[in-house]
């Protein structure tokens, strides 16, 4: 199938470079959908991997879609991207010395018409007990922008957190191992 079309239907540029170290071909194509945020967090995940994937499917028939959402939860909560300064701080802040999930909707869109597949991946990440004066270094570097839970674990953030269980690359932004257990025809 090295014919086969493959498009990600998201911008996030984590989730595009995940695909580029694996050696996929594929494009990008934004589906600018409204994510639903209220919910079971899994519930929540899954629903909007498959809105982005399906949006995008519609105008590229014969293709395969990939969609994916990335939340963290903390007591079953989800932590969204903070929209600022305060927020994020609040967020490392409440994360500190604690273990959060990570989950990941996943959904697989064609390249048959209505074949649809997907799955939540989950990882566990714990924090290591941050003071006031590491959030602020860490929050000074602007790199907790447009982060779940205002931390990147594949940037400075990775000096806050103390161990992962499960696969990284889900808390990054795309599981991979699900990803090749729902589209084996990308033969990597």
């Amino acid at each position: 199938m090295s014919d086969l079309k493959i498009i990600l239907a998201s911008g996030s540029p984590q989730r595009r470079e995940i695909l580029e170290r694996l050696g996929i071909g594929f494009e990008v194509q934004v589906s600018g959908v409204e994510e639903i945020i209220h919910g079971d967090p899994a519930e929540v995940v899954l629903a909007n991997a498959l809105l982005k994937a399906r949006s995008v499917a519609e105008n590229f028939p014969g293709c395969l879609v990939i969609g994916c959402d990335t939340d963290v939860v903390l007591e079953d909560h989800v932590i969204g991207k903070p929209e600022d300064e305060v927020r994020a701080r609040e967020y490392l802040a409440q994360l500190s010395g604690r273990s959060h999930r990570v989950l990941s909707g996943l959904a697989i869109v064609g390249p048959e018409d209505e074949r649809v597949r997907s799955g939540v991946a989950e990882s566990t990440v714990r924090f290591r007990e941050l003071g006031s004066a590491e959030i602020g270094r860490y929050l000074a570097s602007g790199e907790w922008r447009d982060r779940a839970g205002g931390y990147a674990i594949q940037g400075r953030g990775s000096a806050l957190v103390a161990g992962v269980e499960g696969d990284i690359a889900n808390v990054i932004g795309l599981p991979v191992g699900l990803l090749l257990n729902l589209a084996p025809e990308l033969d990597l």
